[in-house]
């Protein structure tokens, strides 16, 4: 990783301020107070967002509502740009994050889901994400007194900070679950245990049900003979009484056959006499109709008269539509006369000549409209009274032809009737014949009904056999229902035991599944015990050895490069320092200022070189940044700077510091300083 660029908005005491940084060693300089900080600060935000416990307010300017950072980097050749903005509401948080990697889009995300991102980018491993970014904070960027405090930490906290790092913390972790799986295997095997004592009285069990089922069955197979058995007699009364029933069913047929050739000689009787009945009655009209006197001529006459009326009618319809025509006229003429008077009262002038007319003119044509139309209305009330004199006529005329119609019409139908004479005569021969041939058909079905009368008298004898094999039937039913009744209770019985059984033998076969899983469980808890926790213990004891003796190693070359050769330094068995003098061990509160620094410094280092080390794949070896590594140093302390720099032989290294005597150790200087309450570059 190699940071190119950041730009900062409303970050601390900056406004806005864009800083490159080259590749190389770069000193960030300036005074105390000067900003140099803030910029380390905003890097780790711009990759990492707020840590937990770190609040807004310590980045964002005051008084602002805003701000952001813009930070270019480059890992593996490729270009990658990050975003992030905080905002002021009722409390300061962050608002937006977005990242363009080599050139792509700009990309808004979550900031979980940037700060992921990012440490996928850096190829650290998963469990850091959700946790505080120790593994940034002890390969690039740590600030010194942060670093004292680790050594100043009690041992404990300070060897799980490091397992942590180192992620070592997982064989801990590892044991830990190894335990709990213990107890959990414990209370297991002990409720297994529990569960399978019954087994072998469940076998005992079984073999005892088994057999009992086997004689279940068999007697299911006697009592299955005899419900056979039962069906058979069964069926062979039914079939008697089904013979029987067919006999009687005979019968009953019979006496339908005799009800049904009742009833015909009942209807044929009943034809007989409406046959003697009708040509009684036929005879009667053939008498009637022989003694009537018929004329046709009369016909002819009545229908000549009826066309005399019919002429004389016609001639009344043209006398009533003359007068009809002559009152329309007279009242077309009165009408147009009271126009006239309308016009002519109020009349001055001729509408014909423009002439003023005459009062005496006026008068005489008003005179002359009401004679005329005095003398129309007289005429009118004469032609009325002869219109209805004419229209009586009319309605005796019509009367009249209705009468001479309505003769001519009995007239014909008497002509009919005595037409008709013949054929009631035929008819009454055809009706004759008819009652003859009924009497024979009454006679023969009076025989019918009496051979079935004896071919009933002799089936009455079966009525009795049927009652008595009804009875017999009903008994063989109820003896067949009776052994189906018991073999259904015994099938069922048979059904619940072999549930019974197959439920007994499934609980064997859990029983037998849990005894395995507790010999299973036996097996696993020896071998976590006296193999698994064994191992994982020497393989924590062996990397953490291994670990101590490359960081103690590494820790004193560092030191020995800071500090004058009467000092010796080691680490104890929790990565405490110790500090000798001549064999005395010193206590690290007795040192002076440059000599803690030192310390610390080359804990610092140390841990980072054993990180890298240890974490190969990390993307973030070939960067260091150090905030004031130089605090307290002497002058000749400051000298051996220039080694130590020289030896962590990274490709950006980053500075932070007010020592003048740095700069020349170093090969960019970026200077800074504070103005009026805001920083800037020079």
């Amino acid at each position: 990783m190699k940071i190119k660029k950041i730009f900062l908005e409303n970050i601390r005491s900056y406004e806005t301020q864009e800083i490159i940084f080259p590749e190389g060693s770069t000193l960030l300089a300036g005074d105390i107070g000067s900003g140099k900080t803030s910029v380390l600060l905003a890097i780790e935000f711009a990759l990492f967002g707020l840590q937990p416990g770190q609040r807004g307010n310590a980045l964002l300017r005051n008084g602002e509502d805003s701000g952001r950072v813009v930070i270019e980097f480059e890992i593996d050749g490729k270009a990658i740009i990050v975003e992030r903005t905080l905002k002021r509401g009722k409390s300061i948080s962050q608002d937006y994050c977005a990242i363009s990697i080599d050139g792509s889009e700009k990309k808004e995300i979550a900031v979980t889901e940037l700060k992921s991102k990012v440490l996928e980018l850096l190829n650290y491993p998963r469990e850091f994400s959700k946790r505080q970014n120790l593994l940034y904070k002890f390969t690039v960027y740590t600030p010194q007194e942060e670093m004292k405090e680790i050594i100043l930490e009690d041992p404990e906290t300070r060897i799980n900070t490091l397992r942590h790092i180192f992620g070592i913390d997982k064989y801990k972790r590892i044991m830990e679950n190894t335990s709990l799986l213990l107890s959990k295997i414990r209370e297991e095997r002990k409720t297994k245990e529990g569960a399978t004592e019954t087994l072998d009285q469940d076998k005992l069990e079984l073999v005892s049900k088994e057999e009992e089922l086997e004689s279940k069955h068999y007697n299911l197979a006697s009592m299955e003979r005899e419900v056979f058995s039962k069906k058979e007699k069964r069926s062979r009364v039914q079939e008697e009484k089904e013979e029987i029933a067919g006999k009687i069913e005979k019968k009953k047929n019979f006496q339908k056959e005799i009800e049904k050739t009742n009833i015909m000689i009942s209807n044929k009787k009943y034809s007989v006499s409406d046959n003697i009945k009708l040509s009684q009655q036929i005879q009667l009209q053939i008498k009637e109709l022989e003694n009537i006197e018929f004329d046709e001529s009369r016909i002819i006459q009545v229908e000549k008269e009826n066309e005399a009326k019919k002429s004389e009618k016609e001639k009344l319809n043209e006398e009533v539509m003359e007068i009809n025509s002559q009152i329309a006229s007279l009242k077309s003429k009165n009408e147009s006369n009271k126009e006239l008077e309308k016009n002519m009262v109020n009349l001055e002038i001729c509408p014909t000549c423009l002439q003023n007319v005459d009062a005496v003119y006026r008068a005489n044509i008003l005179n002359r409209c009401h004679s005329e139309i005095f003398g129309n209305n007289n005429k009118i009330e004469l032609m009325e009274n002869d219109k209805v004199s004419i229209m009586q006529k009319l309605k005796n005329i019509n009367m009249e032809i209705s009468a001479g119609e309505r003769e001519i019409t009995d007239i014909k139908i008497l002509k009919i009737k005595l037409e008709g004479v013949n054929e009631k005569k035929q008819r009454l021969n055809e009706i004759e014949k008819t009652n003859a041939g009924l009497e024979k058909d009454i006679e023969m079905l009076k025989q019918h009904v009496e051979s079935m009368n004896v071919s009933i008298f002799e089936l009455n004898r079966f009525d009795a056999v049927y009652e008595q094999k009804q009875k017999e039937l009903d008994e063989a039913l109820a003896e067949e229902r009776s052994a189906e009744i018991r073999a259904a209770e015994l099938r069922k019985e048979i059904e619940v035991f072999s549930a019974n059984i197959e439920s007994l033998k499934e609980r064997i076969r859990r029983i037998e599944s849990l005894k395995k899983q507790l010999e299973y469980l036996t097996e696993l808890e020896n071998w976590l015990t006296k193999n698994f926790s064994p191992l994982i213990s020497m393989i924590e004891k062996n990397v953490m050895v291994k670990l101590k003796a490359e960081f103690s190693k590494s820790f004193s070359e560092w030191f020995n490069m800071l500090v004058s050769d009467g000092f010796q330094v080691r680490l104890s068995d929790d990565f405490t320092p110790i500090v000798e003098q001549q064999d005395y061990e010193l206590d690290y509160s007795y040192l002076s200022g440059g000599e803690r620094t030192a310390i610390a410094l080359a804990y610092r280092l140390s841990l980072n070189q054993v990180i890298n080390s240890f974490l190969s794949k990390i993307k973030t070896r070939d960067i260091v940044i150090l905030d004031e590594p130089t605090d307290g140093f002497s002058d000749q302390q400051l000298d051996k700077m220039r080694g130590v720099l020289e030896q962590l032989n990274v490709k950006q290294l980053i500075i932070v510091s007010h020592e003048q005597k740095i700069e020349s150790f170093v090969d960019n200087i970026i200077k800074m300083k504070k103005e009026q309450g805001f920083s800037k570059v020079e």
